[in-house]
């Protein structure tokens, strides 16, 4: 593969690399041409699905469980990564949901969600960022939500932290474009994941929400393939501080 989308030779970092949209990213960098590192909470040492994959391809995958409710061990983790090599691309995809209604959400739930999602995916970003820096260049993607756009029902801590993540993009996007570092975020419409199982089995809440995408499908993990090589890849070097939703056309409805 040859070309702006071309990952060959690079090293990239896909949290919540275990399953749906973060499976499915690693493996659309991989055929890109990435090396790729896979990090979960359970990643399994050797032999996870996309450890599979991502060697079928003929690229090299490193394995790492960490838990992004843990503070001490992103940091750890940050750390063994960049002294194995420099990091090229990071696509800062773990996360986790809770829902409650407002009014009955347990706070200790509500610090777990924006530990995961929001506060420590920073603390990732900040450490491996500095690196990037220091070479003048590099690509990080979030994934946020359509819930960044929007309120949700009975997710309030996620669509706080949700939010938190495009603002987040903006800041460090201000600060190092200029630099050689892009900044994004790709907001994934409705996918067919285990996040949104609940909603898949509501019979109701399903029909709805189908009734609502113009594209007429709830999306599949492989639907956000295409962003996220075009964000990691040198295609979107003048792309920078933006939320690109994959959303079935869902907020322009």
């Amino acid at each position: 593969m040859t070309g702006p989308f071309d990952l060959t030779g690079k090293r990239a970092v896909v949290t919540g690399a275990k399953r749906g949209i973060g499976l499915a990213m690693a493996v659309a960098l991989a055929e890109a041409g990435a090396d790729i590192v896979g990090v979960s909470a359970t990643l399994e040492p050797s032999g996870s699905e996309v450890a599979a994959r991502v060697e079928a391809l003929g690229r090299t995958f490193e394995a790492h469980a960490v838990d992004f409710a843990d503070r001490a061990a992103v940091e750890d983790f940050a750390r063994r990564v960049q002294a194995d090599g420099p990091v090229d691309v990071l696509l800062n995809n773990a996360g986790t949901i809770e829902r409650f209604p407002a009014t009955e959400h347990p706070l200790n739930r509500w610090d777990h969600v924006i530990d995961v999602d929001l506060s420590n995916q920073f603390a990732l970003t900040q450490a491996i960022g500095r690196g990037m820096l220091e070479r003048g260049s590099g690509k990080i993607v979030f994934t946020a939500s359509l819930l960044s756009f929007q309120g949700g029902i009975n997710v309030a801590a996620y669509t706080a932290a949700k939010s938190g993540v495009v603002g987040l993009v903006k800041a460090l996007s201000n600060e190092w474009s200029g630099r050689g570092v892009q900044v994004n975020a790709i907001a994934p419409g409705y996918i067919r994941t285990d996040n949104t199982q609940a909603l898949q089995d509501d019979e109701a809440r399903s029909r709805a929400i189908l009734d609502r995408i113009p594209a007429g499908r709830w999306g599949r993990a492989d639907d956000l393939a295409g962003a996220a090589v075009f964000l990691a890849s040198s295609a979107s070097d003048y792309v920078s501080g933006i939320t690109l939703p994959v959303d079935g056309g869902w907020l322009g409805r």
